[in-house]
C-alpha cells in the first residue's frame, strides 16, 4: 500500500508527519503527495540542516581577495576587440553555440502577476522581455547562417503559462526544434530548529525553486545536455531574463572566451558605489569567485589599489559563457555546488492542521548558484561592460528608486539614440524610439539601413 511504503521512506529519517493528513486527502492529491515525497532526498536534507550554523569560508576570502584578471573597456585594443568578434562569429557560423535562458521568477515586485518575463517592456512597441530575447536570437542565427537553440530554464511557478505563452506566439519565430523549455528543481523548507521538512497544505510540501545555480541538473534530467551534445554545441551564453539590453550570443564575448581557452568567462560592471547591491567577482589564488553584497563588509568593499581604484571593483551582471563539458560536469557530480542557507518565514500547517504565518524567520530554504562554477573553470576570466549599454534590469514596480519599467524602457530608448546618432542620424533626447531586434541587431547593421541625412522628430519604431 502507498502509505506504508511511504511511512518505510519517512521512518528513518523522522519526518512521518508528512503523512498526517493522508485520510484527509483524495486518490489524486495522495498520487501527488507521494510523488513530492519520493523526489526528496531526506538525507541530503538531514546533513544540510545539521550544517546549517556552519560558519561560512567568506571571511577568509574576503581578506585574501585580489581583483579578477578582466578585459577592461580602458585597456581593449581596436585590434584586439576585431579579433575576438572575428573568433565569435567563427564559432556562432560552425554551429557551436548555443544560449540559456533562464526565466524561473515570478513579477510579485514588478506587482505582475505573471512570469517575469511576459512583462512588456518595449518603449513604443509594448514586446515583452521575452520577445525582445528570442527575437535576438532569431537575428543572429539568420545573420550567421547558422542554429542557435535555446534553452530555457522555468520554475514551477512559471512553467505552465511560460510554455502556453510560447506555443500561442509561435515561439516569436525560433524554429520548434531550436527551443527546449524545461523546469528545475526544488527543495523543501524545513523547520529551521528540528530539520522537519514543512507541510504548506495538507497534501503539498512547502518548497521553492533550487536556484539559478540548478540549472546543470535541470539540464541533465530535462534532455538538454544530451540535445547540446548531439547538435556539438561547445559553449553556452547564458543570461537572466529581467535585462533586456543583455547583447545575446555577442560576438565580443565570446571570442574574448574562446581566445582565452576559457571554461567560464562572465560580464562585470564596474561598480559605482563600493557597496553597491551586486555580486563582488574577486580572484583568489588564482580562481574566481563571487562575493555577495550582503557578505562584503564595508571596510572590505572601500579597500582601495595604490592608483585609488576599487580593489573589489568587478559587479556581476549575472551574463556568462560557459563550456558545455563544464556544465556536464557539475550536472554529473552531486556535491559540484555548494547548497547556500537563507533563514525565511514559511508559511506551513503545523500538527493539527492550522495554518501558521510566521512573522519571523522559522524555516530555511536550499539553494544554488550558479556562479559557484567560477572556481571550477579553467581560465575563468571577466570582460567588463558598460551599464548604460548592456544591463538595465527589471525588478521593481513603478515608483521605486531603481530597476523599474520606466527607467528599463528609457535606457533602452537611450541605448537606441545612440546608435541612431552612431548610423548618422539626427535625434533628440526628447524623441522616443526603439529599434526592432529583427530590424537592427547593432548600430553597424542600423547604418546599412537608414537613408542618408535621416531626422527623427517624432515617436518611431524601427521594425521589419
Amino acid at each position: 500500500m502507498p502509505k506504508e511504503r511511504l511511512h518505510a521512506v519517512l521512518g528513518p529519517h523522522g519526518q512521518e508527519h508528512l503523512l498526517a493528513f493522508w485520510d484527509r486527502l483524495d486518490t489524486e492529491q495522495r498520487r501527488s503527495l507521494a510523488e513530492q515525497i519520493d523526489r526528496i532526498d531526506f538525507e541530503l536534507i538531514r546533513r544540510l540542516h545539521a550544517d546549517r550554523d556552519r560558519p561560512s569560508d567568506v571571511h577568509e576570502l574576503i581578506a585574501r581577495a585580489e581583483p579578477p584578471p578582466a578585459i577592461r573597456l580602458d585597456s581593449v585594443t581596436t585590434a584586439e576587440q576585431s579579433k575576438a568578434r572575428r573568433r565569435g562569429a567563427m564559432e556562432i557560423r560552425a554551429g557551436r553555440i548555443g544560449a540559456i535562458l533562464v526565466a524561473g521568477g515570478q513579477g510579485t515586485r514588478l506587482e505582475f502577476g505573471k512570469p517575469k518575463g511576459m512583462f512588456p517592456i518595449g518603449p513604443l512597441s509594448g514586446k515583452t522581455l521575452f520577445q525582445i530575447h528570442v527575437e535576438k536570437i532569431v537575428a543572429a542565427a539568420r545573420r550567421y547562417g547558422a542554429r542557435i537553440p535555446l534553452y530555457l530554464m522555468t520554475s514551477p511557478a512559471t512553467h505552465r503559462q511560460t510554455v502556453e505563452f510560447f506555443a500561442a506566439h509561435e515561439r516569436f519565430g525560433l524554429p520548434a526544434e531550436d527551443l527546449l523549455i524545461f523546469c528545475q528543481g526544488t527543495m523543501p523548507a524545513v523547520d529551521a530548529e528540528t530539520g522537519r521538512v514543512l507541510l504548506e497544505e495538507h497534501g503539498r510540501i512547502a518548497a521553492s525553486p533550487d536556484g539559478h545555480g540548478g540549472m546543470s541538473a535541470a539540464l541533465l534530467h530535462g534532455g538538454a545536455l544530451d540535445d547540446i551534445q548531439r547538435r556539438g554545441i561547445q559553449h553556452l551564453f547564458y543570461f537572466q531574463v529581467d535585462n533586456p539590453l543583455v547583447d545575446i550570443c555577442g560576438l565580443e564575448m565570446i571570442g574574448h572566451h574562446l581566445l582565452a581557452d576559457s571554461e567560464l568567462t562572465t560580464q562585470v560592471i564596474a561598480k559605482r558605489d563600493p557597496l553597491e547591491r551586486v555580486g563582488n567577482v574577486v580572484q583568489v589564488d588564482g580562481r574566481l569567485y563571487v562575493i555577495e553584497y550582503s557578505d562584503l563588509p564595508e571596510e572590505a568593499a572601500n579597500r582601495r589599489n595604490p592608483d585609488g581604484s576599487l580593489t573589489i571593483w568587478a559587479g556581476s551582471i549575472a551574463v556568462h559563457v560557459i563550456s558545455a563539458g563544464l556544465l556536464r560536469r557539475s550536472a554529473e557530480s552531486a556535491d559540484a555546488l555548494p547548497f547556500h542557507v537563507a533563514r525565511k518565514a514559511v508559511a506551513h500547517l503545523d500538527h493539527s492542521g492550522r495554518r501558521v504565518e510566521p512573522s519571523e524567520p522559522n524555516a530555511v530554504k536550499f539553494e544554488r548558484f550558479i556562479f559557484d562554477l567560477m572556481p571550477q573553470a579553467r581560465n575563468a576570466i571577466v570582460m567588463e561592460v558598460d551599464r548604460r549599454l548592456a544591463f538595465a534590469p527589471l525588478k521593481n514596480a513603478s515608483g521605486a528608486e531603481q530597476d523599474t519599467p520606466e527607467i528599463v524602457r528609457d535606457q533602452l530608448m537611450a541605448l537606441h539614440r545612440d546608435w541612431l546618432r552612431w548610423a548618422g542620424a539626427e535625434v533628440s533626447d526628447e524623441v522616443e524610439v526603439e529599434i526592432s531586434p529583427l530590424y537592427a541587431l547593432d548600430a553597424e547593421e542600423l547604418a546599412e539601413k537608414l537613408p542618408p541625412g535621416t531626422r527623427i522628430t517624432e515617436p518611431t519604431y524601427f521594425r521589419p
